[in-house]
């Protein structure tokens, strides 16, 4: 007979789950008594949301289930940001939310939250155990369903009592996943469409990828010449120095890209669902008439033909796509190097630095550590202007090298570089954040000192929420409203939680205080004091509230 709690770890250690997120709740008690001889990690955060984007970074980075736990009402709300993460990033993760007891439902009691209603919309399944003797069954299909197709987030409520209670109950075995491999007649179809294409561009994004995947990527972008582009904050999908590397589908896209993505006949859409910010809010591709042959390549059926019509639709992962195709590329393919090459010039013309305001310059800055950090490094971030600058100069080389929320969630940055260097302590993780973004999860310190990471935490410091203040100014010039920011001094923030810290002023001192920061051994934060008119990589905040008011 074991209690309910540790007929749910016992499952967790059948399915080989490793570590778990969670911010400790008297609503279960009894799944923290399971922990505790599971040899099972219990990374216990400071904030719910902090824990559940942990746990939703962990899964990117392992292709594991990500956990959270965390207990009912206020905790689990807290939580959602990660689970709307983990949903638009199409990521396999389980929220567990203590609840209340049954025999108090429906009388508003304390923390009561109808987790079903809340979560159904923002969830791929949001469910409730009453029945302990069903719990394995529910647990089962929470991972099943957490993988199978488009993978996303699980929400499993678990009332106390049905966590305290004892069954005698089996056990179910890990999910097994399904054996599928490409036919033949559909890698032909593709070969089929693209040997019409005189303007061909791959496009790759989603979920499953893996370091062989990039390698296989890497392969078939050789050995056909097709020029590979990438979707918003997917960009380890490829080495960024990859010859056919044409650049990313991401916010702020280069002009070029955006102009070769509407000129070209043949979209080869490897696990992408091809959204607003990959098409430019879909301005070079529109629903209503592509315009081109669209291949398109999702796990997801459901996927297929839910917003573009595709001509050929497999419903397939991206990597096992990818494998078939670079083992049976066909003779007798078009000739695409001269479209390839223009391609790659147009991205080498616009990651050379552009120079900004400011005797810090966040250009120079990143293609610093774009040359120099291992080339198995990762990196973190959030959402904010100083994003533009790292999607733009900083080019990640290995996979996994970059977790970033295509959500665009705040907060995300430091969170997740906490999980990566639990995972990976070997590796130099850097969390890029701005001075608004940091300060939304910067209680993860605390974390991050309790376990050991070490990620370096390099602050954009502008003294506002610079996104907003661009877009203010740009329909609403010099009416500042809302957005101005008073922050901390970082450096001794850092030092408060025994951590590394220093403020850089000029571009010059940054690459030795960087090498301080990393021989620190512990967490550690450069403040960057920015110019406020470096608002962004193409225009100074003058320049954009000139040209909003000369439209006015």
């Amino acid at each position: 007979m074991r209690h309910g709690g540790q007929i749910l770890v016992d499952h967790l250690k059948t399915q080989g789950i490793r570590r778990v997120f969670s911010v400790p709740g008297e609503s279960f008690l009894a799944a923290l008594d399971g922990l505790h001889d599971s040899e099972i990690q219990n990374i216990v955060c400071r904030h719910e949301g902090g824990a559940s984007m942990m746990a939703e970074a962990h899964a990117k980075l392992t292709g594991e289930v990500g956990i959270a736990f965390v207990t009912r009402g206020p905790g689990a709300t807290n939580a959602s940001s990660g689970i709307h993460v983990a949903k638009q990033d199409s990521t396999p993760m389980i929220l567990f939310v203590g609840q209340i007891d049954t025999g108090h439902r429906d009388r508003e009691a304390f923390q009561e939250v109808d987790y079903r209603a809340t979560f159904g919309p923002l969830a791929k399944w949001a469910a409730e155990v009453d029945d302990i003797r069903r719990l394995p069954e529910y647990l089962s299909r929470a991972f099943h369903v957490a993988q199978s197709g488009r993978p996303g987030p699980v929400v499993l409520a678990l009332p106390e009592n049905m966590l305290s209670a004892r069954a005698d109950v089996p056990d179910l075995p890990a999910r097994a996943a399904p054996v599928t491999t490409p036919a033949e007649a559909q890698t032909q179809a593709v070969w089929a469409a693209l040997k019409t294409a005189q303007k061909p561009l791959i496009v790759v994004g989603g979920p499953h990828w893996s370091p062989q995947a990039a390698q296989d990527l890497a392969t078939l972008a050789s050995s056909t010449g097709l020029p590979v582009t990438v979707t918003f904050r997917r960009q380890d999908r490829i080495d960024n120095r990859h010859p056919n590397y044409a650049g990313d589908l991401g916010v702020g896209m280069n002009p070029a890209l955006a102009k070769r993505l509407s000129e070209s006949d043949c979209l080869l859409i490897l696990g992408a669902r091809l959204g607003d910010i990959a098409t430019n809010s879909y301005e070079a591709i529109t629903p209503a008439a592509p315009g081109k042959t669209l291949i398109h390549i999702h796990a997801d059926p459901d996927e297929l033909g839910r917003v573009f019509r595709p001509d050929v639709a497999i419903p397939h992962t991206a990597p096992a796509m990818t494998a078939a195709l670079a083992t049976s590329i066909p003779q007798g393919l078009p000739d695409w190097s001269a479209w390839t090459a223009a391609a790659q010039a147009d991205y080498q013309a616009w990651i050379e630095p552009r120079e900004t305001p400011g005797d810090v310059k966040l250009e120079q800055i990143m293609r610093h550590l774009s040359d120099t950090l291992p080339d198995d490094a990762i990196a973190t971030n959030g959402a904010g202007n100083y994003a533009a600058w790292m999607h733009r100069y900083f080019r990640p080389r290995a996979y996994p090298g970059q977790l970033a929320p295509t959500s665009g969630s705040m907060g995300y940055g430091f969170p997740a570089a906490v999980a990566a260097s639990l995972e990976h302590p070997g590796k130099t993780v850097v969390c890029f954040a701005g001075d608004g973004c940091f300060q939304m999860t910067l209680n993860e310190l605390s974390t991050a000192r309790q376990y050991g990471a070490t990620p370096i935490v390099i602050v954009a410091n502008n003294g506002r929420y610079g996104t907003i203040r661009m877009h203010q100014e740009r329909h609403y010039p010099a009416r500042v409203s809302g957005t101005d920011l008073f922050n901390p001094d970082y450096a001794a923030l850092a030092r408060a939680y025994g951590g590394h810290g220093e403020v850089v002023t000029r571009t010059a001192d940054f690459a030795a205080a960087f090498q301080r920061a990393q021989n620190a051994g512990t967490v550690a934060i450069l403040e960057l004091r920015l110019d406020p008119q470096a608002l962004t990589p193409g225009a100074s905040l003058d320049t954009i509230r000139a040209q909003a008011q000369n439209t006015r």
